[in-house]
Formats: C-alpha cells, sequence, structure tokens
C-alpha cells in the first residue's frame, strides 16, 4: 500500500514542481511591469514555456538588465525585492563604475618610491605626510610607447601604433570647450596641522576649500586665462549619499551636452587614497622648480570591458597618451602610469573624456592645486598646437 501511495504520490510531486517553476518563471519575465497589458506582452515576448525552460537552463533569467542568474535567484527569495527587480539591477549596475580607485598592486607592473628632493619655496606649506615621488622601476607589465606608460587591467590588447594616432576630439570656435565636474566631489586632501576642517566622512568635507573641487577652480582659471572656455560643475555628486554618484553625475553631463554641445572634453577630477604596506598613508609629489612639491597625476581611462557600450574608448585612450608625453616632457615625474579600467566611469559620454586623479588624500590642497595648474596649461598647449 505505501508503495502504491508512493508511486501515485510521485505524478502530483511533478507537478506542483513544474506549476512552481513556471510560477517563478512567469514572475521573472513580468517584474518590472506596471500594467496587465505590460505583463502579457512580456508573456508573449517569451514565446513558448519549453523555449523560455531552455533559456533558464542556459543562465538568462528574464529581462536584459545585467542581473546574473545567482543574483536573480537570490532577490527571488524575497517578493519585495523580486517586484523591485528593475531598481536592484540598477543599483547593482550603478555601483561597477562607483569602485574605490585604489593603488593598484600588481606583477610584474611596480612603482618605485623615491625621497623626493626637498624644493624651497617659502609659499609652499607643509602638512607633516611622508612624501614620496613614485616611478615606473621598468617597462614590464607595462604597454610602453616613449614616454607614455600604461597599466591595462582589461582583456584588450593594445597596439603601440595606434597610441600615438591623432584623438578626435579638437578645440573649436565655440563655446564652452570644456567641462569640468566631480563625481566624487568630496573626497578631500589634507591641510597644514591645525587648519579648522569639518569632515562628511574618511578623508572627505563639503569644504570646497579641501576638496577637489577647489582643484578643478584652479584648473579652470588656468583654461580660461589661456583662452580656452571652461564650464566648472562645482556640485558634490556624492553627498550626502556615495552611492550612485556616477548615475548622477552622468545625467549631469548629458544635460550639459544637451545645452552646450560645443563641449568635446570632459574631465572627471577625483583625488587618490594612497598607503603603504603597513597602512601607513603618504603622498605622492612631483617636485617643481620654483614653485615647490605638485600632487603627482594619474589619468583613468575606461572601456567596455564591463559590459556596458563604450566602443569609441581607445579615442579617450589616445587623448591621455597624447597628454602624458607633452606633460612628461616638461614634468618628468608629474605622471603617473595611465589606467586602463573595465569600467567606463561615464566617459561614452564623449572622446575626450577623461578621470583625473589629482594626487591622494594625504597630499596638501596646495600641492594638488598646483598640479592642477600645471595640467591645465599643458592641456592648453596640447589642445593649441593640434589647432595650428
Amino acid at each position: 500500500m505505501r508503495t502504491a501511495a508512493k508511486k501515485r504520490s510521485a505524478p502530483r510531486r511533478l507537478g506542483a514542481a513544474g506549476l512552481a517553476a513556471c510560477t517563478l518563471w512567469g514572475v521573472a519575465v513580468m517584474a518590472g511591469s506596471d500594467t496587465a497589458a505590460s505583463a502579457v506582452s512580456a508573456l508573449r515576448r517569451e514565446a513558448s514555456v519549453p523555449l523560455s525552460a531552455l533559456r533558464w537552463e542556459l543562465g538568462d533569467l528574464g529581462p536584459d538588465d545585467g542581473l546574473s542568474a545567482a543574483a536573480v535567484l537570490t532577490i527571488a527569495e524575497s517578493p519585495l525585492l523580486f517586484s523591485a527587480r528593475e531598481t536592484v539591477a540598477g543599483l547593482l549596475s550603478s555601483e561597477l563604475p562607483d569602485t574605490p580607485l585604489q593603488p593598484v598592486e600588481q606583477t610584474p607592473v611596480e612603482e618605485e618610491p623615491l625621497d623626493p628632493e626637498p624644493v624651497p619655496v617659502e609659499a609652499a606649506p607643509e602638512n607633516g605626510v611622508p612624501a614620496k615621488t613614485l616611478v615606473p622601476t621598468g617597462e614590464a607589465g607595462y604597454t610602453v610607447a616613449g614616454r607614455v606608460y600604461i597599466s591595462n587591467s582589461t582583456d584588450h590588447e593594445l597596439e603601440i601604433q595606434k597610441l600615438s594616432e591623432p584623438f578626435d576630439a579638437g578645440l573649436t570656435d565655440e563655446e564652452p570647450q570644456i567641462l569640468i565636474l566631480h563625481t566624487h566631489g568630496s573626497e578631500s586632501y589634507t591641510p597644514v596641522p591645525g587648519t579648522e576642517i569639518e569632515y562628511s566622512g574618511d578623508h572627505r568635507t563639503t569644504d570646497n576649500r579641501y576638496n577637489v573641487v577647489a582643484v578643478g577652480d584652479a584648473m579652470a582659471r588656468v583654461f580660461g586665462e589661456l583662452g580656452i572656455s571652461v564650464l566648472h560643475d562645482r556640485t558634490l555628486y556624492d553627498y550626502p549619499s556615495y552611492s550612485g554618484a556616477y548615475d548622477r553625475s552622468l545625467a549631469a553631463i548629458d544635460s550639459y551636452l544637451a545645452q552646450y554641445p560645443s563641449i568635446h572634453f570632459v574631465l572627471d577630477v577625483h583625488r587618490d587614497a594612497i598607503e603603504d604596506t603597513e597602512g601607513n598613508e603618504y603622498k605622492v609629489v612631483s617636485p617643481v622648480e620654483g614653485a615647490g612639491n605638485a600632487a603627482q597625476i594619474t589619468l583613468v581611462v575606461g572601456s567596455d570591458g564591463s559590459g556596458l557600450e563604450h566602443p569609441r574608448w581607445m579615442e579617450n585612450l589616445k587623448l591621455a597618451a597624447a597628454l602624458q608625453q607633452h606633460v612628461s616632457q616638461t614634468y618628468p615625474t608629474l605622471m603617473r602610469p595611465i589606467l586602463l579600467r573595465n569600467s567606463r566611469y561615464n566617459q561614452h559620454a564623449t572622446t575626450g573624456s577623461l578621470l583625473l586623479e589629482m594626487g591622494a588624500a594625504g597630499n596638501s590642497p596646495e600641492e594638488a592645486a598646483l598640479a592642477g595648474e600645471l595640467f591645465a596649461s599643458q592641456m592648453a598647449e596640447l589642445l593649441q598646437e593640434q589647432c595650428k
């Protein structure tokens, strides 16, 4: 009798399992539909149950929103999360480019810390943070073209000859030409001891005298003095919420480009955070004769390696390479190696988009501002030479 009962219950269990699978499939397909009509349309688009079951087996769990199979199955455990699948997918995708930019430790790519020779300048304050000048120890692990060093963490193979080809973006007679903004505008520096500063987080402040906004001010002033029209957005897109900052800054970039089609260059100014192997903070400097120590600069170039659309990322990389080559001829230690990364950092907006790391948290505001002035003058020189 028990054996017969088990045989009779087996089909019921299989039927229940199938019904549950179909129900979960239906929920996944209709997730994000806000009306009955859109839900029905979603079901129709999914065609037959057998075909959809095959897609599930292959890891395609519904809308093409970038969520992995594991992620969908996880949020499916919560009806609240699953009903808000579109929002969850947006939050997860927005975090990709928001990854904090930390010093890249990879072998055999290394930079040698040198003790910079002090440059006597009476007006240059010292904040007491240990200083180092970072330079590559050799060409191993880098793509090298002249003075250009590129640390490539993508799967793209770089052709050296393409790095020296003319870049797409250029100056025109229209205004404005350059947009400066700060996705992480509250990233701050270390002023001299005794300075009254209110921090909003770890090395973050809304006081624009001590964060990267001040560097943007210095750059905008130099560009303007050299005849290049600049629009400087001083909004803190990472405050009060750090998460989603890149989404907010992208919305601003799109708005500016719609209002000012003349903008060909978008410079997103940040700062790095650097510690030694023992967790001790230090700053990165480049001694400049007659001016003091400038913060070292890192250009970060995004790509399509994260899966987000960015077909012309190579144009941004060619611009970065041209700038590093040009700057290094005058200031040999100002530029650290270019970082080519999988995240796109909103750089798909124009072919003249760059992310700039102006020094590190340990640098003084004055060192960072000097770096901004030097870079802006060199970039203006290069772009104006290109127009001749």
